[in-house]
This record gives C-alpha cells, structure tokens and sequence, in this order.
C-alpha cells in the first residue's frame, strides 16, 4: 500500500510539473510600448520565460524533498531538497542555459 501511495503521488506531481516546465506556447498577451515617444511595440515574453529560473529550481527542490521524505523520512526529506535544488540549479545554469532572443 505504501508503494502504491508512494507512485500515484508521483504520478500526480509529474502531471502538474511537466507542463510548467515545457515551453510549448508563447503568450498572446498586449503589447507594451518600450517608450512613450516611440512607435515601436514589443510582446511581453511569458510567464515562464521571465521567471524559468525560479521555476525549474523550485519544481527540482520539491521533487527532490518529496522523494527524500518518502525515502527516508525528516532527514531524508532535507537531504533531497538540497540534492534537488543542486540538480535544478545544474540544469538552468550548465546543462540548458537562457538563450537572448532579438
């Protein structure tokens, strides 16, 4: 029974963190004029897009907790935050670094 909960809570966090981190749409919001004076506009990038950093270390940081936590209890739980947030810190800033787009 303990396994059984063990998968479908990770089924059901893979479900809600998967689509945070695909970027797979682009936002359709206004457009933002960079001056007063200037006629030129620009579309603001996505939600993602401003805060992917925050995002991917925070999803990596609570999977690693709960997997801790089921694993090993309290300690274990502490021990796989800091490993989950040295991973997403891995993947934002080495592995697939911010691309500038112009």
């Amino acid at each position: 029974m303990k396994k059984f909960l063990a998968a479908m809570v990770l089924m059901v966090m893979m479900t809600f963190a998967l689509p945070l981190a695909a970027n797979a749409q682009t936002s359709r919001g206004r457009s933002y004029r960079t001056r007063s004076y200037s006629t030129q506009t620009y579309q603001r990038p996505s939600f993602y897009r401003r805060h992917r950093n925050v995002i991917n270390m925070g999803v990596a940081t609570g999977a690693g907790a709960l997997l801790g936590g089921i694993i090993g209890g309290r300690r274990g739980a502490g021990v796989g935050a800091l490993l989950g947030a040295g991973g997403g810190a891995l993947y934002t800033y080495k592995i697939k670094p911010k691309r500038r787009r112009y």
